[in-house]
């Protein structure tokens, strides 16, 4: 498999021309101070009065085009109105610009051919300047012309001027670049927009007991279990151990819950009649707007709620039972103590809990700037060649930002600054770039059509100086079933600037999860179903905003797949533990020729070290934290200077067995043809196998540590013990310092006086039984 040269992947340090390039001390002037300035062109066109007909009938359907050399916009068109509003704006690229002149025309919506009525022409020479906070240029009347400049009937209020990407009107702006795209869902779909997550919480049903249930068969003994419904997540309690008409559970259910509260939640009290048969015993309904919030681990009072219970007659007609004899007790609450995961906990964005007011008070303010977008690959195909339509996705605690779109370009620039507030330092911004697909008749571009992943970032906000400006070259890598590729590359500039150091170097000594977590943890199986059901809640309510932002953006930013199994990230991990032991191996590796006496001089010193520390003790402790320091202190003139990126080494992707990623990129389950799948569950029972071994043979050694004491074998107990009566006795007559140094010493003795045997203590040990003998 051919390997992409490495520094391909790598990060790069850039120096772009900042707001413009204003700088005072440290910091830029211009609000979007970590983006390069674009110049635009803004035309708003508000309204227009005493238009004349056009129209047989006496009447006129105006609109406004708005033409810049070969650029036109055009605004919705009004039918019969002779005093139409629009207050549109139209935005265009200085860089783009063709033509020294201006043309605002208005014109009469027709079957054939759309007749002229008047235009307003301006001179850019003559067109104003207005840089934010300035206020914004207030709209003027101008008198509509023919096309030989004399005044004709009519007025159009405009306002014209020369901005940059930091004027408010820039977002809702109809942009140049937007020219090629058809439809009102086309336009919506191009447009920069901030979404907030829904407000998530955990929904706790206690189900405690239920009464007087009613069975319809009363000769044998009801085996009850309550089955609970929120929306698509469905939970059932066991079988209750008391088989009778009052059946006792006392067991919790939990559920995620998004703000509103749309859909009640449903539970039914069935009863297990056969194999696949259950017979709903009563049910009811309760809207979550009036369940009890709760703030910390104080037990909530609990309530009866009646069941009904639905009868089915002849045909379609339903009667309900007045009388509500059953009844279940439970105890419910939303819990706003907890943080609802929607992410991985090894890289979230935010850990604060539901409940606003048990938010900490921030530490600061993260600043991003989306810059452009280098060699990105052609995405799809239109008119015959590749093209790409890019925009860029952020995350960062609840708010989630999406730039706009550029049209048919590998070289996107956005030039959008956005801003979060941070509470926690040790938390990750993830940015993802993908092209749209979505442009050209909105979502009727196809059925399925799925928005294509280009690649994502993540830095984590730890790693980062405070009120330093990083401007970096991001490569942006995607791994695919014939390996990882690098679709391009983004570029962005980031400050974290920190409001209180205090507080910030507080968050180090406080708990990474809100404290429900730990005086009630949920479960490993619980957190793991609720983060899907929170990643299924979240994706589904931000694909219903406008513009939509979908749900395979939204899972993809989120890592949705991350916790299948894939042998590619196994090993990665593997290696990862490795790196992280080969610190210990290497201190082992040391000391063996310490004892070895390999470098004699380095050997008498740690005698001499190892003297001075048995004889004063107090020392050891400072000896170990000064060395710590010392070693800190060193490392500081190699300290990162980069924001750590996405590794290809690390993650094992550019070493990956093309069958490898083919496994990886199965669905669940498995679609492959059954002779691919024996062969990969044959590799993974044979890796299986030996992670069975090392298993084993460390329960081997847990064993034989256990017998020393257990009499299993009676010699060799008889032997330990009589042992430890004499080292008892030795060591308690002779100066703990005198047994420190003569091991000390012993240990470290010259090759000379050592031979290759195992020594006497470790033939012991290994002779010691385990349990093997009794395996099956």
């Amino acid at each position: 498999m051919h390997r992409p040269p490495p520094e391909d992947f790598s990060l790069k340090e850039t120096s772009p021309h900042l707001g413009g390039g204003k700088v005072t001390g440290d910091k830029l002037t211009s609000t979007y101070d970590l983006v390069e300035q674009m110049q635009y062109l803004y035309v708003r066109v508000v309204k227009a009065k005493d238009l004349p007909a056009k129209d047989v009938t006496g009447s006129c359907d105006p609109y406004v085009e708005v033409k810049l050399g070969n650029y036109k916009g055009t605004t919705p068109h009004f039918e019969k109105k002779a005093n139409p509003e629009w207050n549109r704006v139209f935005a265009f690229s200085k860089d783009r610009m063709q033509a020294s002149m201006l043309e605002v025309i208005v014109k009469d919506k027709d079957f054939v051919k759309d007749d002229f009525i008047g235009r307003v022409i301006f001179d850019l020479n003559e067109v104003p300047k207005r840089v934010p906070p300035d206020s914004p240029l207030a709209p003027q009347w101008y008198r509509l012309e023919d096309r030989k400049g004399d005044k004709v009937k009519g007025e159009l209020m405009l306002a014209v001027w020369m901005g940059t990407q930091a004027d408010e009107a820039f977002p809702e702006a109809w942009h140049s670049d937007a020219a090629a795209v058809s439809g009102h869902d086309g336009l919506a779909n191009m447009r920069s927009k901030v979404y907030l997550s829904p407000k998530l919480w955990y929904l706790r049903v206690n189900v405690i007991e239920a009464q007087d249930l009613q069975p319809s068969d009363r000769g044998r003994y009801p085996e009850v279990f309550v089955k609970a419904i929120l929306g698509n997540q469905a939970l059932r309690t066991r079988i209750s151990q008391v088989k009778s008409i009052n059946p006792l559970w006392n067991e919790d259910l939990m559920f995620v819950a998004a703000e509103p509260f749309e859909e009640p939640l449903i539970l039914s009290v069935e009863d297990r009649v056969g194999n696949n048969k259950d017979e709903v015993l009563g049910r009811c309904a309760i809207p979550l707007q009036y369940v009890e919030k709760r703030f910390d681990h104080k037990i909530l009072n609990s309530r009866w709620f009646n069941l009904e219970k639905h009868v089915v007659v002849d045909g379609e007609q339903k009667k309900k039972e007045t009388k509500f004899a059953s009844r279940i007790h439970l105890r419910i609450c939303l819990e706003g103590g907890y943080h609802v995961l929607d992410e991985s906990t090894h890289y979230s964005s935010d850990l604060r809990p539901t409940e606003k007011r048990l938010w900490k008070p921030t530490i600061g303010v993260l600043e991003l700037g989306i810059l452009n977008a280098q060699g990105l690959l052609p995405m799809k195909t239109k008119d015959g060649r590749g093209t790409t339509d890019a925009y860029c996705v952020a995350k960062y605690g609840q708010k989630w930002i999406r730039t706009r779109t550029i049209i048919d370009s590998s070289t996107p620039k956005w030039n959008e600054q956005y801003t979060w507030e941070v509470y926690d330092p040790c938390t990750v911004i993830t940015i993802g770039v993908f092209d749209n697909c979505h442009l050209h008749g909105g979502d009727k571009a196809g059925v399925g059509t799925k928005d294509s992943r280009i690649g994502k970032v993540r830095i984590r906000l730890s790693t980062l100086e405070t009120d330093r400006v990083y401007t970096h070259s991001y490569p942006l890598l995607v791994l695919h079933p014939t390996g990882v590729k690098k679709m391009g590359e983004i570029h962005l500039a980031m400050r974290f600037t920190c409001s209180s150091l205090l507080n910030m170097m507080h968050m180090y000594s406080q708990p990474l999860l809100p404290k429900m977590h730990y005086l009630h943890p949920l479960t490993v199986n619980q957190l793991d179903s609720l983060r899907h059901q929170a990643t299924q809640i979240v994706s589904m309510r931000l694909s219903r905003a406008e513009p939509p932002l979908r749900k395979e953006v939204v899972e993809y930013m989120l890592d949705v797949g991350s916790h299948m199994w894939s042998m590619r990230r196994s090993k990665a991990n593997f290696f990862r533990i490795m790196g992280v032991l080969s610190g210990i191996i290497a201190v082992g590796k040391w000391f063996d020729q310490i004892c070895n006496w390999k470098n004699p001089i380095t050997t008498v010193l740690i005698h001499i070290l190892f003297f001075i520390l048995v004889m004063y003790p107090e020392l050891i402790l400072p000896t170990i934290f000064l060395y710590l320091f010392l070693i800190g202190v060193w490392y500081f003139r190699w300290r990162p200077r980069h924001p750590p990126h996405m590794d290809t080494r690390l993650s094992h992707a550019d070493s990956a067995h093309p069958d490898e990623l083919d496994e990886e990129f199965d669905t669940f389950p498995t679609s492959r043809p059954s002779d691919i799948v024996r062969m990969r569950y044959d590799r993974l029972r044979s890796i299986a196998g030996r992670i069975q071994t090392v298993v084993g043979d460390l329960a081997t050694q847990g064993e034989r540590l256990q017998s020393l004491l257990s009499w299993r074998d009676p010699r060799a107990t008889a032997l330990f013990v009589l042992f430890c009566l004499v080292a008892a006795i030795v060591l308690y007559v002779t100066p703990f310092q005198v047994v420190a140094l003569l091991t000390g010493f012993y240990v470290l003795r010259h090759p000379r006086f050592r031979h290759k045997l195992p020594s006497v203590p470790l033939n012991f040990f290994r002779r010691l039984p385990a349990r093997t003998d009794c395996m099956l």
